[in-house]
Parts: structure tokens; C-alpha cells; sequence
């Protein structure tokens, strides 16, 4: 009797124990932030993340520079222009085009300075002066395209990395590999290849963006410089 009230007695135990380890709480997963998923892409993450900020910075101060290029105050600019010339005031057309800070003014002074010579040597003057604008408008532009490209391929070389990692793994412990092992090596290789077409399309975007805004300002100063030869054929 007393042996079958010990085998009761430790059965009502066991099951207690299991009804315990089911009702303790599980353990919380990892939760998977932005933050975290960034870190497990290594060194590929940090020279990813600085093209990036190299990128936004160029494409923000050029944006603005061709912002302040395509205010078309130069309707008037030529207006007054086109006064001071009648009236023979050639160096009160030149002093207004020294004192108005931007491309068309500084392409229609470069024209000023060549009056008295004959017209395709000013026109020659204005054509040049107006792709040395553009030129200045351009500059550190490629850096944003070539980040555009580069951004991929460093994903891509985070990718080899990471896959070789992953079989150096396998090589090295054999029928031993841990999963998470294996895992962080295929981790690091999605991570970085998610990462370089991020920064590519991002600064694919910006790049398109600063060459549409350099076709608009090309088309405004040839129409000036055409407004401008115009302003020299007519009658004083």
C-alpha cells in the first residue's frame, strides 16, 4: 500500500514539473530592428553608410546651388540690359551684370566685355562663358553617380565575403557546424547586398535629380544668350 502511495506520489510530482516548464514563459526572441540589422553587415556597413552621407551632402549643396541658378528673375535682368545698351550705357550694363550673382549674369558680362568686336567672336565669348557655368554647376555631381555604382558592388563584395565565411565554417568544424555559426556568414551577406542597393538607388535617385535640374539651367542660358545676340542685332 505504502508503495503504491510513493509511485502516486511521484507521479503527481512529474506531472507537476512538466505543467510548470509548459506554463514558465518562453524565452523572448530577438527582436530584429533596423539598428541591429545594419550592424551584422561588418565593415561593408561603415564605408556603405559614409558614401551615403557623401552623397546626400553633395547632392543637397549642388540642389541648392541650381536652385539659386534657375530663379528666373532674369526676365528682368535682361530687361535692364537691354535699357542700359540703348541707351549706350555700356558700363552701367556691366556694373548690373557684376552686381546680380548668377550664371546668366556672369555669361552676359563675359558678352559686355567683348562689344566692339565683331558678333561671332562675342557670340564665340558667350557660348564659352556659359559652359564654364555649367561646368562649375556640375562639379562633384560625378561623385554622386559614382557612388550610385559603387554602392551595389560593395553590397556585392559583402555578399562573397559573408558566403565565404559561412563555408570556411562548414570547412573548419565539419559534421560539428553550428547553425548559428553557418547563419551569421549567410546573415552578413544578405544584410550587405540589401544594404548596396539601398545606397545605390538612393544615390541613383539624387544623381537623377541634380542632372535634370543642370538640362534645365543649360536650356535657360542658351535661351539668354540667345536673347542677348538677338539684343545686339537690333537697331539702337
Amino acid at each position: 500500500m505504502i508503495k503504491h502511495i510513493l509511485l502516486i506520489q511521484s507521479d503527481m510530482q512529474a506531472i507537476a514539473d512538466t505543467m510548470g516548464q509548459v506554463a514558465a514563459p518562453a524565452a523572448a526572441p530577438e527582436q530584429l530592428t533596423l539598428w541591429n540589422l545594419a550592424l551584422k553587415g561588418g565593415w561593408i556597413t561603415a564605408i556603405l553608410a559614409a558614401l551615403l552621407i557623401l552623397a546626400i551632402y553633395i547632392a543637397v549643396e549642388r540642389y541648392l546651388a541650381l536652385s539659386h541658378a534657375l530663379k528666373d528673375d532674369s526676365s528682368s535682368f535682361m530687361t535692364n540690359i537691354r535699357q542700359y545698351i540703348h541707351k549706350g550705357d555700356i558700363d552701367g550694363a556691366r556694373q548690373l551684370a557684376k552686381s546680380t550673382q548668377s550664371p546668366i549674369a556672369h555669361m552676359i558680362d563675359k558678352g559686355l566685355s567683348r562689344l566692339g568686336r565683331p558678333l561671332p567672336d562675342i557670340q564665340t565669348a558667350v557660348e564659352n562663358a556659359g559652359k564654364l557655368e555649367v561646368a562649375n554647376l556640375e562639379k562633384s555631381v560625378s561623385i554622386v553617380a559614382t557612388v550610385a555604382s559603387l554602392g551595389p558592388m560593395l553590397g556585392f563584395l559583402g555578399t562573397v565575403t559573408g558566403m565565404i565565411k559561412a563555408f570556411f565554417a562548414m570547412a573548419t568544424n565539419g559534421n560539428n557546424i553550428e547553425i548559428a555559426s553557418l547563419a551569421g556568414g549567410i546573415y552578413e551577406a544578405m544584410v550587405t547586398t540589401v544594404e548596396g542597393l539601398i545606397v545605390g538607388i538612393i544615390a541613383y535617385f539624387l544623381y537623377d535629380l541634380l542632372v535634370g535640374r543642370i538640362n534645365k539651367v543649360v536650356f535657360l542660358l542658351e535661351a539668354r544668350s540667345m536673347e542677348f545676340m538677338d539684343l545686339l542685332h537690333e537697331p539702337a
